[in-house]
């Protein structure tokens, strides 16, 4: 089943072209990562992906639906979230606080003080469900802003989470956290998707071992455009497009 769909997807700013007429689709069980060097196109596309921009001509596609710049708030309701390169947790609400709020913002009750939140045994029962998924279950009662950057990373990722989507979209979950930990988070982040019934991942990442070792499949930008569409195995086979995708210049 395809879930997200872009069909010749155009994207102007004034008289330059971020998107140039990409056109690819998601289908249930994948985990795809989007690659290519700065300036190649993903920021545009993903925020295209995600309704965060409408794009000049073509169109977006969530299962069946256009979803062309109808924001982030709408979309999670249709079943689609994402968590941000830049961590959005607020610093000085608790663990627990900050997953109560997606969870009561995904079941529209955003009304309800948290303090009322707080007795409700529904919402502290699916608390509890994430930030054990997310490995948090020990930090329920501590502020976001003690908490590591790692841990950081995994509440942000956990709050989109919570909003109990079928896609999940991941910008640079890893950025900021250091080399040792980089693993360590991605293998939480997937099985906590497993878990959660998510039914599809999109990550975009530049850290090149994460993609070979989670991807299923790999696109690479270019110049607003999709290079290659592949397998890890003939992706990393293929040295020109390594060398395009991290943006090293060729000897001469």
């Amino acid at each position: 089943m395809t879930l997200i769909e872009a069909r010749d997807l155009t994207k102007k700013f004034g008289a330059f072209r971020a998107i140039d007429g990409i056109t690819l689709s998601v289908s249930e069980g994948e985990f795809v990562s989007i690659v290519g060097p700065n300036g190649a196109g993903k920021t545009t596309f993903v925020n295209l992906l995600t309704g965060l921009l409408r794009p000049t001509s073509g169109s977006v596609l969530f299962k069946g639906e256009n979803i062309g710049g109808i924001g982030p708030v709408a979309l999670a309701e249709r079943g689609m979230a994402r968590a941000f390169q830049l961590v959005q947790i607020f610093p000085q609400m608790t663990v627990a606080e900050t997953l109560a709020t997606a969870v009561v913002s995904r079941r529209k009750i955003s009304w309800r003080m948290l303090a009322s939140v707080s007795e409700d045994a529904d919402v502290q029962r699916r608390v509890g469900e994430v930030a054990i998924a997310f490995g948090l279950e020990h930090r329920l009662q501590t502020p976001s802003r003690l908490l590591a950057q790692g841990e950081k990373k995994l509440l942000d990722v956990a709050s989109a989470f919570a909003l109990e989507p079928e896609v999940i979209l991941l910008d640079e979950p890893t950025s900021g956290v250091s080399t040792a930990e980089k693993h360590g988070l991605m293998k939480t982040l997937v099985s906590a998707a497993k878990s959660a019934g998510i039914k599809a991942v999109i990550l975009i990442e530049h850290d090149m071992d994460l993609v070979a070792a989670y991807s299923d499949r790999i696109v690479a930008l270019s110049e607003g455009r999709v290079l290659a569409d592949l397998p890890p195995g003939p992706f990393f086979a293929d040295a020109m497009l390594i060398e395009t995708v991290i943006g090293k210049r060729r000897a001469h």
